[in-house]
């Protein structure tokens, strides 16, 4: 697909480069991200990344309109040489998180259906899900709630017939071609196979309230219930904080 730009009212600019979920597309979803980043625009408020494309929220009495989509189509034409200048200015470094996440029990009640569902063990399903290095693609559903993939064709379910009228915060779960991690209770729709002690959503940090960014990697690293219960009273009490899940 030919990238297009589409106007969103007077204020915000959408620039998509495909039409389907797509690691190769997404990757060109994030270097338009950083070279966007890179120019230091003013009048831009804010960038939104997605699976497919990014939009462009600005202040039309700070940013001539015809001047961004200027830009912008530059950046559709030469995404990888823009990406790489972003990187060179420090704007597009990828931030690796390695996320514990207790799995099986009471912490992911469909981790046995779901090895079921595929003819595969717990065990195989958890060695699987940890040895993924995960790419945030979006953002979305829920404040700081990440859309990772991709999956492994065959670890790939559909969602459940019957959502969950509350699904427990810090639950680590996948549907289709993604996982996820719900930041909140919430009603939810996917298979559930643990849960993490990482509060991935805290509002109050007003620099970056959510924990995950588009374009950030995670893994997940297999605990005990000792380890979940230490862990989480170490989050609770601040003795554990961001950077300590860095990779």
């Amino acid at each position: 697909m030919k990238p297009r730009i589409l106007a969103l009212g007077e204020g915000a600019l959408t620039l998509e480069f495909g039409d389907r979920i797509d690691p190769a597309v997404n990757a060109r979803v994030m270097a338009a991200r950083n070279a966007i980043s890179s120019l230091r625009l003013d009048g831009i408020s804010d960038v939104v990344p997605t699976y497919r494309s990014l939009t462009v929220h600005f202040d039309p009495l700070l940013l001539d309109r015809t001047t961004l989509v200027e830009q912008l189509v530059e950046i559709a034409q030469a995404p990888t040489q823009r990406s790489s200048e972003a990187e060179s200015s420090g704007t597009a470094a990828t931030t690796r998180w390695l996320l514990p996440v207790i799995f099986g029990g009471e912490f992911g009640p469909d981790l046995s259906q779901v090895a079921q569902a595929t003819n595969r063990s717990e065990a195989e399903i958890i060695e699987t899900l940890c040895s993924l290095e995960l790419r945030v693609f979006l953002i979305g559903f829920l404040p700081g709630f990440p859309y990772l993939g991709e999956l492994p064709e065959w670890l790939r379910l559909p969602r459940l017939a019957s959502p969950r009228a509350a699904v427990p915060a810090n639950s680590v779960a996948i549907a289709g071609a993604q996982a996820a991690v719900y930041p909140w209770q919430s009603p939810g729709g996917w298979h559930l196979l643990g849960r993490t002690p990482v509060r991935l959503f805290d509002i109050g940090d007003a620099a970056r309230p959510a924990l995950l960014a588009p374009g950030d990697t995670v893994r997940f690293a297999p605990i005990g219930r000792d380890e979940f219960g230490r862990m989480s009273i170490a989050v609770d009490t601040g003795k554990i904080v961001r950077k300590d899940w860095l990779s």
